[in-house]
């Protein structure tokens, strides 16, 4: 026997030792809140797993996938290959591609994935939800890549069998809904983004609790939409809806809480209201700071974060301070070639740019540009990004011929990707053009500078939980 009580209200009595005093009740067989949650967890349980396989599940579904990937190897190592109807193998290889996702070695996880989808695919009939999830975790990694067109042609697959083989209210079918939704949005598609995640918030609505923390997410996401497009005030309501249900459904210290308070401080961040995002910013670092252990990459978000909104404030120092933190925090628990590593070099360049400190800029912004070119594909935006923020810090420095080399290379980029008249595009072509200027190359001027004066870009990273 169990018992199971509600939690009404938690009270400091010792702010030094931490202890709280928690008013409870017992609940009892009648109450629905209960009764909604029970069958949930029935569902999102790890009820259908061996049980030699819940443990690693369970490890890396809460950030521990550094003592998980021993585990799935001593299993994989303990497995018969040679047996065709074991599923076994490509369960653990489909668990190592996740504990390689999480780490960031994204073309070691998309071997291990299409592994596991290549051998269930045999052993499996078309349209079995298992499949889905397979292409569903290929989807993902080729969405943190930035192979969006990829990324959406195995989301697709994976919805194109969930809509064929479950109810259409199952919550698998928002997840699928939701994932298209985020990468049309970092697309740029953002009334497509708008309609997959109304659709993932639509089934969610009518399947699960009203204060489940799932609906919270498609409320973020529709709000980071909304944010995209500018759209601020309604960006705000929607974090706001989300902020709400997780303050009902979650403790107060939950990550899930910081995440929220995350989104709200960047949206005032866009909007100006400097001093309204810090605070949401601090709210968040609070959290996770009791929550987390000091190592963990989400404090370097909200470190990176708060150093964005002193940058935005002219507080370059206290910028780098906060960047330098957030990146002692990603070296100590990332592998040394991570994107999220990216971030951090670039902001401290970016950081060092504006105090005039050009071989310090210069040196974060190659080891930033050094890892995109690792890890990222060679049309990828922020790859075109990295080189202009270096062909910046050159000609600052007087490199002007280095400078144009790196912008040009950005160009490249942007030209294949972006309309004609994007706005980088043009204000990338007036570089070039005052550079020719300067070198006394004036036959190459007009060729480069467009009738359109284009402001210059703020070239700072932000970050979010993905």
């Amino acid at each position: 026997m169990h018992s199971i009580f509600r939690i009404h209200d938690i009270e400091p009595i010792d702010d030094i030792a931490k202890i709280y005093k928690v008013h409870l009740s017992l609940t009892s067989d009648n109450d629905q809140d209960l009764h909604n949650l029970t069958e949930y967890i029935k569902n999102e349980s790890y009820t259908d797993l061996q049980s030699c396989y819940r443990l690693p599940q369970l490890l890396i579904d809460i950030g521990q996938q550094n003592a998980a990937e021993p585990l799935c190897q001593s299993l994989l190592r303990t497995t018969d290959r040679n047996d065709d109807r074991d599923f076994s193998p490509y369960l653990i290889t489909s668990l190592l591609g996740k504990i390689k996702q999480a780490q960031g070695n994204y073309n070691e996880a998309l071997e291990f994935y299409q592994n596991s989808l290549t051998n269930v695919a045999q052993l499996l009939p078309p349209n079995h939800p298992s499949l889905a999830a397979s292409y569903t975790n290929i989807g993902l990694v080729h969405d943190k890549m930035g192979n969006y067109s990829q990324a959406l042609e195995y989301h697709e697959k994976a919805l194109s069998i969930q809509t064929e083989s479950l109810p259409p209210n199952h919550p698998s079918l928002a997840g699928s809904h939701s994932n298209i939704g985020l990468v049309h949005n970092k697309m740029g598609n953002y009334s497509q983004a708008l309609q997959y995640h109304q659709n993932a918030l639509s089934i969610r609505t009518e399947s699960l609790p009203p204060n489940h923390p799932s609906l919270a997410g498609s409320h973020s996401n529709i709000g980071l939409v909304h944010e995209n497009m500018g759209n601020y005030s309604q960006a705000l309501e929607y974090h706001q809806k989300a902020l709400s249900i997780d303050t009902k459904s979650l403790p107060p210290n939950h990550p899930s809480l910081a995440g929220s308070y995350t989104n709200i401080g960047l949206v005032h961040d866009n909007m100006g209201n400097y001093s309204e995002a810090l605070e949401y910013h601090q709210k968040a670092l609070s959290i996770q700071t009791e929550s987390l252990p000091p190592n963990h990459p989400s404090l370097a978000g909200s470190y990176t974060n708060i150093g964005a909104v002193h940058h935005e404030m002219g507080n370059y120092s206290q910028a780098l301070e906060y960047h330098q933190k957030a990146l002692s925090i990603q070296i100590e628990s990332l592998p040394p070639n991570h994107p999220r590593l990216t971030v951090s070099y670039t902001n401290i360049g970016v950081a060092h740019r504006e105090m005039g400190n050009y071989s310090q800029a210069l040196e974060y912004h190659q080891k930033a540009l050094s890892i995109q070119t690792e890890s990222l594909l060679p049309n990828h935006p922020d790859l075109a990004a990295s080189y202009v923020r270096v062909g910046l810090v050159l000609e600052m420095n007087g490199d002007v011929s280095r400078a144009r080399y790196y912008y040009r290379k950005g160009l490249e980029i942007w030209v294949a990707i972006l309309p004609l008249l994007d706005g980088s595009i043009k204000w990338i072509w007036e570089k070039l053009g005052y550079l020719y200027m300067k070198q006394g190359k004036h036959g190459r001027v007009l060729a480069f500078c467009p009738a359109t004066s284009v402001p210059r870009e703020k070239w700072r990273c932000r970050a979010r939980d993905s």
